[in-house]
């Protein structure tokens, strides 16, 4: 494992809503080490996820238990292209996923294995699923406001602090009744947006908490390690430094707030300028340079961008 000691460098790993039929395909059949992990996650699960992914159809690929360790299967495999382009496995100064990208992350810290991190995934998508059914709920996007306010709209309707993504653009989760109280109240707060965001329930909230113990049962099932590589947790946006640490924050980060805009700032206070979001989509890298815009930031997702990373490096 290699470092270029003349720059700071974070791989960040995209969560759920990032999914898109089709998206990994072109790593299976470009690369042997992408292959590979589709295949053991193949073989893991019991069933062809990676068809799914690769050919739909896209209400399958939606569908929670397949969409999460398909996002998952997507960053990892192109984490493995990248170190089979290179012939080398880059330390990054840190490392990161975004709600569901934090278990990517946990496969590429090797605080798990590949296999043990996508039943860990799937069991998480089933049990999130079956929350979701028991106590209905969304999210709401605001844009905007700052932290303070939007705390201030989450106590007065009910709803919850979900996800910081950024200093102006903040997630909340609620049953359905709280999030059309807290719409109308974001309207006269000066919101910018308040948008109901297309998902199946209320995650990072208390309502996720009826898949709680069943997740907690997983995670003490599994064998965990510390992790190889600085690793930012959700919870905190402070680094886990121990296995125990790992487990204790996937038990809270299930209903609890994800510190994004933390995480990368106190990234960017390290000294890091050079973020890599490795998996489908650019939602991460958006959210980034709204925080440091003076960040580069650069996707991988495809061979033509994992080539270009191994000629750069």
């Amino acid at each position: 494992m290699t470092n270029n000691e003349n720059s700071k460098i974070a791989f960040l790993f995209p969560g759920q809503g990032s999914q898109a039929v089709g998206m990994g395909k072109d790593l299976y059949l470009n690369s042997i080490a992408a292959r590979e992990v589709f295949d053991e996650i193949d073989d893991a699960l019991g069933y062809k996820l990676s068809t799914i992914t690769f050919e739909g159809p896209e209400n399958d690929l939606k569908r929670t238990e397949n969409t999460q360790p398909a996002i998952m299967a997507t960053s990892v495999a192109a984490w493995r292209a990248m170190e089979e382009s290179t012939g080398v496995l880059q330390i990054p100064n840190a490392i990161a996923g975004h709600s569901l990208g934090e278990y990517s992350a946990l496969a590429v810290a090797n605080v798990l294995s590949i296999t043990d991190a996508v039943k860990l995934v799937l069991k998480r998508g089933q049990l999130m699923q079956g929350a979701c059914e028991q106590r209905p709920g969304g999210m709401v996007a605001l844009v905007g406001l700052d932290e303070i306010t939007a705390e201030e709209i989450c106590r007065e309707s009910g709803a919850e602090m979900s996800t910081i993504n950024t200093d102006q653009q903040i997630i909340i989760a609620g049953d359905h009744q709280s999030l059309t109280m807290a719409i109308d109240i974001a309207g006269t707060r000066g919101a910018k947006k308040a948008i109901p965001l297309q998902v199946g329930g209320a995650f990072h909230s208390g309502l996720m908490s009826p898949a709680q113990n069943g997740l907690n049962d997983m995670i003490d099932s599994l064998t965990f390690h510390d992790p190889l590589v600085p690793l930012i947790g959700n919870v905190t946006a402070k680094p886990l430094k121990t296995a125990e640490d790992v487990r204790e924050e996937l038990r809270l980060q299930l209903t609890s707030c994800v510190q994004w805009n933390d995480t990368i700032k106190l990234m960017v206070e390290a000294g890091i300028n050079d973020f890599y979001e490795i998996g489908h989509g650019r939602i991460l890298s958006g959210m980034v340079k709204r925080i440091q815009r003076k960040s580069n930031v650069t996707n991988i997702d495809d061979f033509t961008s994992v080539l270009a990373y191994a000629s750069a490096s």
